[in-house]
């Protein structure tokens, strides 16, 4: 990443060279929304750093997990962190989910993650097996026999990581997957989200969802109201509305 691409990240996320990594962390979850919209606008995601990069701070979009952190990972080794990336199964179901199901990230002691939609909103310490308290709520990381390490929020299992480090390359096959597969979740309808001082802000599909402390507020929206609550609630301008065809 060159120092004008650094510099053009960092205010888009509203942060600056001498942020720290909880900072970093926080505006990025504050401005950079959890979007698979792509997928619903038939383009291809492709798993090329400047291209992740490029997405977040030219085309002012978001993206899953695999862009998200990918791209927060270009920025973190540009301000001079030491990252590390994880690949993870994704509980569901009951069950995990395959190996490279979610790229997470590890900055020296931290599990750092900007890519997975309601999650911690602070890095948590990797090394802890503790209660950690976040303002999302409460995470614990637990060993598995096998060497891999759990992540429970509020007691619900959210994902499992390994701990030894990944390319991103190895991480291509399973993202086409997640956009191919007729049975991924991020086909089932288009969704873009990010957290507010309040709670969350979400459209999904057709519906504007508002959530502030326990209240939620569920809107329907035709069209127009669709694309201008895109533009509105996350600075995205979309000439259609994400959606597959049939």
């Amino acid at each position: 990443m060159d120092e004008r691409t650094l510099d053009a990240y960092l205010d888009r996320i509203g942060a600056t060279r001498t942020s720290t990594l909880v900072e970093l962390h926080e505006r990025h979850l504050a401005t950079v929304p959890f979007e698979n919209l792509s997928i619903h606008l038939g383009e291809e995601i492709n798993l090329d750093e400047d291209a992740l990069v490029d997405k977040v701070v030219n085309r002012r979009r978001g993206g899953f997990c695999y862009e998200l952190n990918g791209a927060f990972a270009a920025l973190l080794r540009a301000l001079g962190h030491d990252v590390a990336l994880l690949s993870a199964k994704v509980f569901g179901d009951g069950a995990y989910g395959p190996p490279f199901d979610h790229l997470a990230l590890r900055v020296g002691d931290l599990l750092v993650d900007v890519g997975f939609g309601r999650f911690a909103l602070r890095p948590l310490d990797i090394t802890s097996r503790e209660d950690q308290h976040d303002p999302s709520g409460v995470f614990r990381l637990v060993d598995t026999p096998e060497g891999d390490v759990d992540v429970l929020f509020d007691g619900v299992p959210q994902y499992r990581f390994e701990q030894r480090p990944r390319e991103l390359a190895e991480f291509r096959a399973t993202c086409w997957y997640q956009q191919t597969w007729p049975g991924s979740p991020f086909r089932r309808g288009a969704t873009c989200s990010l957290p507010t001082a309040e709670g969350r802000v979400t459209v999904a599909g057709s519906k504007l969802i508002t959530t502030r402390g326990d209240e939620k507020l569920v809107e329907d929206l035709d069209d127009d109201a669709l694309l201008a609550a895109y533009a509105e609630h996350f600075g995205i301008v979309l000439d259609r509305v994400p959606q597959l065809s049939r």
